[in-house]
């Protein structure tokens, strides 16, 4: 459930978050389609990367000289139903939006198209770039790497970066099925709103240099910066719940990621040069567009699709258990509360909006005044 915290509505943070972009140098453009990146996965209810990521990954990278403001993207090949692009550690979303639209465009005249991108840098919720396809009538399909948190199925080391393995489907329900997650349990950013608001973390998420799992959020979230601590794969520590599952699919999205376009992998993402100072993020990320019009028509997926999820949510439940989701369906009803009814805004959240717009002078008010102190909780509804 969401805690209980003031809201502001979509438009307003959308719009202080272009500003933001622009002051740190970002083109009006580009701006734009970050700003709309991060706010969609705010109104999804996404919270670990919208607004909240603005700063710490974004204008700070910024003004650290590891993120470029201004993206170049450059066409590296480009045959047939493939192509490769290098974004110049230029902003992740700008070169996402570019690939995708690509694959696209490929998949209209060809039936399939997959385009795999060097050079990049995070580029927010990777649920956003599959539902560029499914509004296009396509199935879409995305994964990034990243850098190293999950630790590979008997080790402590983390290795793999979380991965996600992304699909968008149409389907005749007003929102497409979305399978948008991690290859690991949970995910650095989930784990920064369990900080914001003050709780521990549930067991099983991250596993510590003795192979214990750790709760401990605030130094988990330290020492996953230095190697003492790592994420686990989905399924968990070890092979009993089958780890191995989640730590093969990061694996596979690892290799995807880097092996397509001949860039970085692994320990080579981890934003640091040899002598330990700060570097970009040289990520990786592919995009496949597949268009069912080139099999047994758009219509048909779209009914059958949906008559899948239909079923599955009809399906016997447990005992306790209200109801029954399919992918995406969570985040659209997030989508329509938010859109009505604005974004909640925790008070670390607070805080840091305020400093941004202190940093940039802004011309933005906020409904919530002064934040709550540094060491305030936010209880849960």
């Amino acid at each position: 459930m969401e805690p209980r915290h003031p809201r502001i509505d979509c438009a307003t943070l959308e719009h202080f978050m272009r500003a933001a972009l622009i002051a740190a140098g970002v083109p009006r453009d580009d701006a734009a389609v970050v700003a709309d990146v991060l706010i969609e996965s705010d109104k999804r209810g996404i919270d670990s990367h919208g607004i909240g990521r603005l700063k710490p990954i974004y204008l700070d990278r910024i003004e650290a000289g590891i993120l470029n403001p201004v993206t170049t993207v450059e066409v590296v090949k480009d045959q047939m139903t493939a192509a490769v692009l290098d974004g110049h550690n230029g902003m992740g979303h700008v070169t996402g939006v570019r690939a995708m639209q690509l694959a696209i465009e490929k998949a209209r005249t060809f039936g399939m198209g997959m385009v795999a991108v060097r050079n990049s840098t995070h580029y927010g919720i990777a649920g956003y770039y599959v539902t560029m396809a499914t509004a296009a009538g396509m199935i879409g399909l995305t994964g990034t790497n990243a850098r190293p948190s999950i630790a590979p199925t008997g080790g402590v080391e983390n290795m793999l970066g979380t991965n996600p393995l992304t699909w968008g489907l149409p389907t005749d329900e007003p929102f497409p099925f979305v399978l948008d997650c991690a290859t690991s349990v949970t995910q650095r950013g989930k784990i920064e709103v369990y900080e914001r608001a003050g709780l521990p973390l549930p067991v099983g998420w991250v596993i510590g240099a003795d192979g214990r799992a750790r709760t401990d959020t605030a130094q988990v979230l330290k020492d996953l910066g230095t190697g003492g601590a790592a994420l686990t794969p989905l399924g968990g520590i070890g092979e009993e719940t089958a780890g191995y599952k989640g730590y093969g699919y990061a694996a596979v999205v690892e290799i995807l990621s880097a092996a397509l376009q001949d860039g970085a992998w692994m320990k080579a993402l981890d934003g640091r040069t040899a002598d330990g100072q700060p570097a970009p993020y040289p990520l990786g990320h592919f995009f496949v567009a597949v268009n069912p019009a080139f099999f047994m028509g758009l219509e048909t997926f779209r009914r059958i699709a949906g008559g899948i999820c239909r079923e599955l949510r009809a399906s016997r439940r447990m005992p306790g258990w209200e109801r029954i989701y399919t992918a995406g369906e969570k985040e659209w009803e997030a989508r329509q509360d938010r859109l009505a009814n604005g974004c909640p805004v925790p008070p670390a959240l607070q805080r840091v909006l305020l400093q941004i717009r202190d940093r940039y002078a802004l011309p933005f008010e906020f409904a919530f005044g002064e934040p709550l102190p540094e060491n305030s909780a936010s209880p849960p509804d």
